[in-house]
């Protein structure tokens, strides 16, 4: 099949350009006045083309867990927020701790994905941190290896983990969290959890092992990327990592950026790990993707059921959705309002998860079409009842936001159209 995109202004070669693309089975021609015969042609005057936006983040929750999400909801939601390409946690049952509970997963991504599904493998068996997962094994079918949802509490075992996955060619993507400092916590340790009478989580447990993981990185030189990134002392480590030339990226959250503890309600919605800090912390963020200490925005969107997210804020089970809302909330809170430029969040969701990755695509001439189509003009109001996720948690709930998704394309396949 045929597509021609006319008129809108394209994301290429890190500008934009008004020229037309044409999509031929899953590649990509760009160039001004395509005639494109044959082809469904699509006008998007006033629309801007970007590249599909790569989320290094994301849990899909099957197998073992679908009544939270499935490969095929979680992927349909994830084109109707622009992403093409994702990468999911292993925190899964089976675990992904072998090649055979690995192949559970991929066989459920080969036959449901509507986008492309990357998985993680786990770092040690069943994520208990005891023994290292079969990382050989996985290697040739895994992005990366992650124990994500639990940090590795052992330093020795963090070593182990380092010396294979440097060996293999893989990097070591981190939940950084330090299980000693938590004592029961459940939001930040800061003025809403001391008014409300709650039980705080310290900074610490997450720039503490930030902390120990970067001497390890020095010693065994494995690639290293951090999830979700919250608390201020956490960029300062990073940074100071990256000026000495430690092989280290970092990933923060839209949430993080837009929203801190001030914002918080008695409701599960504003409930995630970890969780939304100080103002100060918020403000640490924003420097760090201005600075490029802070390489990309993921979503970690975590799906559950409204049983689970219904308990309130101290009750409620940990985690947000966040792939239809991440680009609209980043783009109104953060381009809109002088914050960062829209080539600044670009480059955050989609260049630079894709070249530290290796997945996704640009929009160049020979590349596969991945590809979204966003009207940055059309006001909205954030419905949860109206997401492609099975999940409907999200502290957006009600925000009017600007852009939205008009098409994404993967491989030069319509996955996602706004009938509207």
């Amino acid at each position: 099949m045929k597509y021609l995109l006319k008129n809108a202004q394209v994301y290429t070669a890190g500008e934009f350009v008004k020229k037309d693309v044409l999509v031929d089975g899953s590649f990509i021609s760009v160039s001004e006045n395509i005639q494109g015969d044959g082809a469904l042609v699509f006008d998007f005057t006033d629309c801007v083309i970007l590249p599909g936006f790569v989320d290094v983040h994301v849990h899909f929750r099957e197998p073992g867990f679908s009544y939270k999400e499935t490969i095929l909801t979680g992927s349909k939601a994830a084109a109707r927020g622009g992403y093409t390409s994702v990468c999911t946690m292993p925190n899964l049952s089976p675990v992904p701790d072998s090649v055979e509970n690995l192949r559970a997963q991929q066989d459920i991504i080969d036959s449901d994905a509507v986008i492309n599904v990357y998985p993680y493998g786990s770092i040690t068996v069943g994520q208990l941190g005891e023994q290292l997962s079969d990382l050989e094994g996985m290697a040739p079918g895994v992005v990366a290896f992650s124990d994500d949802g639990r940090g590795v509490q052992s330093e020795d075992m963090m070593r182990q983990a380092m010396i294979k996955s440097k060996a293999l060619g893989k990097m070591i993507v981190a939940h950084c969290e330090d299980n000693s400092l938590l004592k029961g916590g459940y939001i930040h340790d800061g003025e809403y959890a001391k008014t409300h009478g709650h039980k705080g989580i310290c900074s610490e447990s997450e720039y503490g092992p930030i902390a120990r993981d970067v001497e390890l990185i020095k010693e065994t030189g494995c690639g290293y990327h951090v999830c979700h990134v919250s608390a201020k002392e956490s960029v300062d480590i990073i940074r100071r990592a990256k000026a000495e030339g430690v092989d280290i990226t970092c990933e923060t959250g839209p949430h993080y950026l837009v929203l801190d503890d001030s914002f918080l309600q008695e409701d599960g919605r504003f409930k995630m790990n970890p969780p939304l800090r100080d103002k100060a912390d918020r403000l640490a963020l924003i420097e760090g993707i201005k600075d490029g200490t802070v390489d990309m925005i993921a979503t970690d969107h975590a799906p559950h059921s409204d049983e689970e997210k219904g308990r309130g804020l101290e009750k409620s089970a940990m985690g947000i959705v966040g792939l239809e809302t991440a680009f609209p909330i980043l783009y109104t809170k953060l381009v809109k309002t002088g914050v960062i430029t829209l080539t600044q969040l670009v480059k955050l969701l989609s260049t630079n998860p894709r070249k530290r990755f290796g997945i996704g695509s640009e929009i160049s001439v020979g590349n596969p079409a991945d590809l979204t189509v966003f009207d940055l003009n059309e006001e909205y109001e954030i419905d949860p009842e109206d997401f492609l996720t099975k999940g409907r948690a999200t502290p957006f709930k009600g925000e009017k936001v600007f852009g939205k998704c008009r098409l994404t394309m993967c491989n030069g396949n319509i996955v996602w159209q706004d009938n509207e």
